[in-house]
């Protein structure tokens, strides 16, 4: 299971990796494995919307079941990942890559510091 140092996770299994004042988030490659094959992303906001901690920014839809993506640090949306419209199976073969799901300008910083550690998270699934 790959968990990259750099990153920050929730207990929701989002990642987030901060990009001067910016963030990229995806769901893990532990998410990804336990929902299987990813068939439909819903992006459920829109850029310039500004967003909450906990609020959710996506649905994807698996064979096996439906998941809900949260914003992990509150935010402006600044950037969707258009090829997950065309391609959803994207997430799956490279989730903290191609597979980012949206980019948001952080509005409150200091929530980046909450998150877990690469470390918490693999205690948290247990790798």
């Amino acid at each position: 299971m790959h968990i990259p140092e750099e990153l920050r996770y929730t207990k929701d299994h989002e990642w987030l990796r901060q990009e001067n004042g910016t963030a990229a988030i995806g769901i893990t490659d532990h998410a990804q494995h336990e929902l299987g094959d990813i068939v439909y992303v819903d992006i459920a906001v829109q850029v310039g919307q500004e967003v909450q901690a906990g609020h959710v920014v996506a649905t994807l839809e698996a064979v096996k079941t439906v998941a809900d993506v949260y914003a992990p640090v509150s935010g402006r949306v600044l950037e969707i990942n258009g090829v997950l419209a065309e391609k959803p199976e994207t997430i799956n073969h490279d989730p903290y890559g191609e597979g980012w799901i949206l980019r948001l300008e952080l509005t409150q910083p200091g929530e980046v510091e909450q998150l877990l550690d690469a470390a918490a998270y693999r205690a948290l699934i247990g790798a």
